[in-house]
């Protein structure tokens, strides 16, 4: 079969579109036929070996400094050391093609989304391992994964409006799930026009949260169509246009030079959560506001058990729209990831492998 293979730490050159062994079945896996595969963050975030402590800049930064893209980085995914060469791909829109020992053959046939965050030790322990991230995911035409990871979908949705859908849409519902937002309260995100961002407005919409969203001028008039009630132009003055103690929770995977004014416009016991820092990893945190404030911080990589299943019900009943911002062939990976880093586009980029 076809596949992107990610060789090491590094840039485009360390994608390679070859031929490699169709995967083998063990007990309780099924084998899927890639329909379609999403760009996110994290695949370039493991490409450049960002996760290492030792990067302190934000993903654009890193990925323009050849230099340190190329420094092997034994820290650098997410949980354990990357396993170059393997293949990436987080998001997995497929059709089951076979199953192993175990699994029911009637779900052969079926197109089904794959939860890339999962749980090896169940809900009770927040240890948790990622496709494409620990192991080979969803850039190539084929890929395994265990039966217990597939949830079938019945709708109409195309297959790259499928693809788009798992880890952006998944992480932000684990945020909002985790913040417990509830109707009326006020949500800010940053950093809304992305994957991950428009996904958190149209979820906390859902909720019926009133959300103030933050994006660069030329998409505000994108975000307001999905629901954002107010917006706010990338690099304003937070604190003076919201006014401090504004917002009940604030979902921010930016990070940066914002996070002093993410908090100062929190109100008091307010919640503040993040499942990433593409702007910057490192903050100046006042520990003053933290505990004056009674702030809650919450970290959200580990999805909580009810997250995938609820998305899975808010596609079967149109709750939520798929925002695919453009569909690019597996071998034009390289070009994907560079128009991705552009940050020109509204949600999602998804790779549609050759059949």
């Amino acid at each position: 079969m076809k596949a992107v293979v990610t060789t090491g730490n590094g840039g485009y050159d360390k994608l390679e579109y070859c031929d490699v062994p169709m995967p083998v079945l063990e007990s309780g896996e099924v084998l899927l036929q890639v329909l379609a595969a999403g760009v996110n963050n994290t695949e370039i975030n493991t490409r450049l070996g960002w996760y290492s402590t030792s990067v302190v800049t934000g993903t654009n930064v890193v990925s323009d400094n050849k230099q340190q893209a190329e420094t092997q980085k034994p820290d650098g995914g997410w949980n354990i050391a990357t396993p170059f060469p393997f293949i990436q791909g987080t998001d997995c829109c497929g059709r089951v093609v076979a199953v192993a020992s175990g699994v029911d053959d009637q779900i052969i046939g079926s197109r089904v989304l794959v939860r890339p965050c999962m749980r090896p030790d169940g809900f009770g322990s927040m240890r948790n391992i990622w496709l494409g991230s620990d192991f080979d995911g969803a850039f190539a035409q084929f890929v395994k994964v265990p039966a217990t990871e597939v949830f079938k979908v019945t709708t109409q949705w195309s297959d790259a409006e499928l693809g788009s859908i798992p880890c952006s849409y998944g992480s932000a519902e684990n945020m909002l799930h985790r913040a417990k937002v509830v109707a009326r309260e006020h949500v800010l995100v940053a950093g809304a026009s992305g994957g991950v961002g428009s996904a958190v407005v149209q979820l906390a919409k859902l909720r019926g949260a009133r959300v103030t969203a933050i994006v660069g001028k030329s998409k505000i008039g994108r975000i307001r169509e999905i629901g954002a009630d107010e917006v706010v132009e990338r690099e304003s003055d937070l604190v003076k246009i919201l006014g401090e103690e504004s917002v009940d929770v604030v979902v921010d995977n930016v990070g940066g030079s914002s996070f002093g004014s993410m908090l100062k416009v929190l109100r008091r016991g307010g919640r503040y959560v993040s499942s990433g820092a593409i702007g910057g990893p490192i903050v100046n945190l006042d520990l003053r506001t933290f505990y004056l404030k009674d702030l809650n911080l919450v970290g959200c990589t580990a999805w909580d058990e009810p997250v995938f299943t609820n998305l899975i019900s808010y596609i079967e009943k149109n709750q939520i729209r798929p925002l695919v911002a453009k569909t690019f062939g597996l071998m034009q990976i390289a070009q994907a990831q560079q128009e991705f880093l552009e940050k020109k586009h509204v949600g999602k980029f998804v790779l549609l492998p050759e059949s």
